[in-house]
């Protein structure tokens, strides 16, 4: 998994990431910056998943952004 695409498209991914996970802040967003441990964390927090959950959640979500 390249997840190199997601950090230097991260302004287009926002929205993605926004609409998948909606209790994530702008301001959230803006931390995150494409990095994929902080978003794994921002998750967890949110959500109250272990981390194991929330990376496969962020690997779920990644296989099916086929448009990039």
């Amino acid at each position: 998994m390249d997840w190199n695409r997601v950090e230097g498209n991260w302004k287009q991914f926002k929205g993605k990431i926004k609409e998948q996970w909606g209790k994530l802040t702008d301001d959230d967003l803006d931390q995150i910056a494409g990095k994929r441990d902080q978003l794994e964390g921002k998750i967890q927090e949110r959500y109250g998943l272990e981390k194991d959950s929330a990376k496969r959640e962020i690997d779920d979500w990644y296989s099916k952004q086929d448009d990039w």
